[in-house]
């Protein structure tokens, strides 16, 4: 009797770790975020987070020592998806639009970034990485490093941009400057002292470029010899 040869069976795929790696990691940040809106820093547990993303405890330490360490990525990650909304796409990074006229810019910017702080999936986490980087020096460092410096060196950028344009003096230290409108802001906004509006903002930047000193009166012209 003629046994017929039985038809190869295809391959089973191999599952895709780096894909299953990236949705765990994906749900992990928006776990950790979640959490960190729904119930405060301090009763978030990295078991809850494991809990709420369907993964195990261990994948989380895996990848993370504490869970501070977790929300910073999971706050860079939605900080970098909110720069490619703003513009950053394709690889490029994002930069503080240079028209011509910097307060316009600034106040562009900085409105932006009322925007950011109002909005309730930032607002949380960042209050919890501002308090967690107080007494955890790590957590410090890392936040400074991987998300504030950046972005305060935008503002770099954009005011030697205009020192090459002449609409900065030349000796004027850029570093030190931004810090006349990103200071009082990040300082309204921490510690509660005032509302957050975009008339503020382009107020501070009213205020950093053209100062609060009294001009004197301007000279009256001489009159018009016949």
């Amino acid at each position: 009797m003629d046994v017929s040869t039985p038809a190869p069976q295809p391959r089973k795929q191999a599952p895709d770790a780096g894909r299953r790696s990236e949705r765990s990691r994906r749900a992990i940040f928006e776990a950790a975020l979640a959490l960190v809106g729904e119930v405060g820093y301090p009763k978030t547990t990295v078991e809850g987070i494991a809990a709420r993303a369907g993964v195990g405890k261990q994948t989380i330490y895996r990848w993370w020592s504490s869970k501070g360490d977790v929300l910073l990525d999971a706050f860079l990650d939605l900080s970098a998806q909110a720069a490619a909304e703003a513009g950053a796409t394709d690889g490029e990074p994002y930069a503080i639009p240079d028209t011509g006229d910097l307060a316009a810019d600034l106040k562009a910017v900085l409105r932006a970034t009322v925007d950011e702080l109002r909005d309730p999936r930032f607002e949380a986490p960042s209050r919890a990485l501002a308090a967690e980087g107080l007494v955890n020096e790590q957590v410090g460092r890392e936040f400074v490093a991987r998300l504030l410096e950046p972005q305060l060196q935008l503002y770099v950028d954009r005011l030697r941009a205009a020192q090459d344009g002449g609409q900065v003096r030349p000796e004027v230290d850029p570093r030190i400057a931004l810090e006349l409108f990103v200071s009082p802001l990040a300082q309204r906004w921490l510690q509660r002292t005032g509302p957050i509006s975009y008339d503020y903002t382009d107020t501070l930047v009213d205020y950093a470029l053209y100062g609060i000193a009294a001009r004197p009166p301007a000279e009256p012209s001489p009159p018009a010899r016949n």
